[in-house]
């Protein structure tokens, strides 16, 4: 009997370890995701004068990458306002599936001034992790602080995909200077998100890989991902608009994700668009037109 005990021990210790080893690795490249090359430029969409400008995240201080493009030096009338594109999970600027280079092109010959960037961890940005929001929204304060150095008082909106809609909305409740945020296919709780649906991103069955990979990532990035709330963002916000947009189709976060975030928000003030049948961040290139112009006229507004 007792040898009995001894061997189920002892594999109740190596099936432990082989979870805990599998959970570390596959943890870890949760938050290193490797970074995608910057392969195209703005000329290439009809953005003709850009700048390469580098700036630093808040508090932190680590150093960011991105591209300033203003409608002056492309000789449009401008409008006096400036949009900063926040983009998705182990992208960079170029979220190249809409493409955000297209949409900033309209936005430009709209008027706007447009400042594209990479978060930490991403394209041509220092940093070495990815934590999903937590540290993200300083890199976009700091993008916020850029602009308000180029633009001392002007009107800044924040147009972000994915994980960048919730750090969007994160870092524009921390902020009175960004006076709109668009937020397209945004989760309003990362911990309960991720809870949820952490098999489609690891491959791994819930248990018992979710409960253990939620307990070592936020020790290795050492961040505490239950503050990453947008949906309680979304509350500090208000009353200033927002606009949702998520795709009906959308099989990585859910459009009901969305639908929470707008009950949140102010009644007078926030707005959704749900896409038929767009997959995640993918209502752009399904409806182009229609969603540059439901963009440009909110800004406008």
């Amino acid at each position: 009997m007792k040898t009995v005990i001894l061997i189920a021990v002892g594999l109740l210790l190596l099936i432990g370890a082989a979870v805990l080893t599998i959970a570390l690795r596959v943890g870890w490249k949760l938050i290193t995701p490797a970074r995608k090359p910057l392969d195209t430029q703005p000329g290439e969409y009809g953005i003709e004068a850009y700048e390469e400008v580098s700036f630093t995240s808040r508090d932190d201080r680590v150093q960011l990458s991105g591209w300033y493009m203003t409608a002056e030096a492309n000789h449009v009338k401008a409008n006096g306002k400036t949009i900063i594109f926040a983009h998705g999970y182990s992208q960079n600027r170029q979220e190249p599936h809409l493409p955000a280079l297209a949409l900033a092109a309209r936005l430009v010959r709209a008027g706007f001034d447009v400042l594209m960037f990479d978060f930490r961890n991403a394209g041509q940005s220092g940093g070495r992790v990815t934590s999903v929001g937590y540290y993200e929204q300083r890199d976009v304060l700091g993008a916020v602080d850029f602009i308000a150095t180029r633009r001392p008082g002007g009107y800044i909106g924040l147009v972000g995909f994915s994980m960048g809609a919730s750090t969007a909305l994160l870092a524009a409740a921390d902020d009175d200077r960004v006076q709109a945020v668009v937020a397209d296919s945004p989760f309003s709780s990362l911990r309960r998100y991720l809870g949820e649906n952490m098999p489609r991103w690891t491959g791994l069955p819930h248990l018992p890989f979710t409960w253990v990979i939620l307990k070592i990532v936020p020790l290795l990035i050492r961040a505490n991902i239950h503050k990453v709330n947008p949906w309680q963002a979304v509350e500090r916000f208000s009353p200033r608009p927002i606009l949702f947009i998520h795709g009906l189709a959308d099989q990585t976060i859910p459009y009901t994700e969305s639908c929470r975030l707008l009950e949140r928000a102010n009644e007078r003030t926030g707005q959704l668009w749900l896409v038929p049948d767009a997959d995640h961040v993918r209502s752009y290139r399904l409806y182009p037109d229609e969603y540059a112009e439901r963009v440009i006229r909110f800004f406008g507004r």
